[in-house]
């Protein structure tokens, strides 16, 4: 009787203990939460492997950036995320602008590329460069063959008659990747005679996508002839073996830079720091070329994907991330966009 007296106090307390040490476990190894910007496969990879080599257990939501930018807007008096990681950088801008995400120099600014730092400058701290990629669009060769089409090499050129319900491409208001195409189209013509553009596209237009890698995979599928997205997104679908080719329009293009900000308010605030000096390293920045994303990265020791656009011959424009990263600019171009290219129909 004593014995087994003894063994159940001795169970309880054994039960007592666990109870007591698991959570300090949970605890010490940490949660975080992470938005994630960038393709599905890029997204899962930087999240398990951080978990892997960290024991943190790592929530990630994987949206296009224009989605968490107004998800970070929704939950500004009571935040869910602790990190946004990824996507273009003008809705990363925007959130500074707006006193979304928080300052922090990491001790890694040193080791970035020049454009990098600077996207960190102009938003006081409050994001940070992680890779660079330049805009432009992708079309299906077989079909474009079978049709007899010339090819398109030019932004002119996806308005011309035969391009008719045959051109993809993303909705700013979801989508970095379209407004940065909607920000460069209004840089290189002006903007009243880039809405006069972007409204005989929108007659080429066969859907407006939500997220802005989709355009290149309809292509590379044959669900259209035209997709316009960034070109590392063209390569990737490539490589997988579709007929696409990539284009850098001839009268010159735009480029985005990835970004990574902290948000304001975090709940895990201490590791979101610890995943930000991480994903700054060459190791990290590693794991995008491995998963299918051909962008330059953000750090000097990491090698630049073969695969990646060689930026020295593309004809990129003097992209004013100051005016095109500012919200109020962002209100007023969707809004224009919207209601003037848009909701007309097509």
């Amino acid at each position: 009787m004593f014995q087994r007296a003894f063994i159940r106090r001795g169970l309880t307390f054994a039960a007592l203990l666990a109870a007591a040490v698991t959570p300090s476990l949970a605890r010490a190894q940490g949660t975080l939460v992470v938005y994630c910007g960038v393709d599905e496969a890029w997204c899962r990879a930087m999240t398990t492997t951080y978990e892997k080599q960290t024991g943190v257990h790592v929530d990630m939501t994987r949206q296009s950036a224009g989605e968490i930018y107004a998800r970070l807007r929704a939950e500004k008096d009571n935040p869910r995320g602790d990190i946004w990681w990824g996507g273009t950088g003008d809705p990363h801008l925007q959130a500074a602008d707006e006193g979304l995400t928080e300052e922090y120099k990491s001790a890694a600014l040193p080791q970035l590329r020049d454009w990098a730092q600077r996207q960190a400058e102009r938003a006081k701290y409050r994001t940070v460069g992680i890779y660079l990629g330049a805009l432009g669009f992708g079309y299906n060769k077989e079909e474009l063959a079978r049709r007899k089409l010339a090819a398109p090499a030019c932004w002119a050129d996806l308005i011309k008659p035969e391009f008719k319900g045959e051109v993809q491409m993303a909705d700013p208001n979801s989508s970095g990747t379209a407004w940065t195409a909607l920000a460069t189209i209004v840089q290189l013509m002006g903007e009243d005679k880039a809405f006069d553009y972007l409204k005989k596209l929108n007659g080429n237009i066969n859907e407006y996508t939500k997220a802005g890698a989709a355009p290149a995979q309809a292509a590379g599928k044959g669900e259209t002839l035209v997709g316009i997205a960034f070109q590392h997104d063209v390569i990737d679908v490539a490589k997988r073996g579709f007929p696409v080719q990539v284009v850098s329009p001839c009268e010159g293009t735009g480029y985005e830079i990835g970004s990574m900000s902290l948000i304001k308010g975090a709940r895990h605030m201490d590791e979101a720091k610890k995943f930000y000096d991480w994903a700054l390293t060459p190791d990290a920045q590693k794991i995008g070329a491995a998963n299918g994303s051909y962008q330059m990265p953000s750090n000097n020791a990491t090698p630049i994907p073969p695969e990646a656009p060689d930026l020295s011959k593309i004809k990129l424009i003097e992209y004013d991330f100051a005016k095109f990263g500012s919200s109020a600019e962002r209100r007023r171009l969707l809004a224009r966009w919207s209601t003037e290219v848009k909701n007309q129909g097509r």
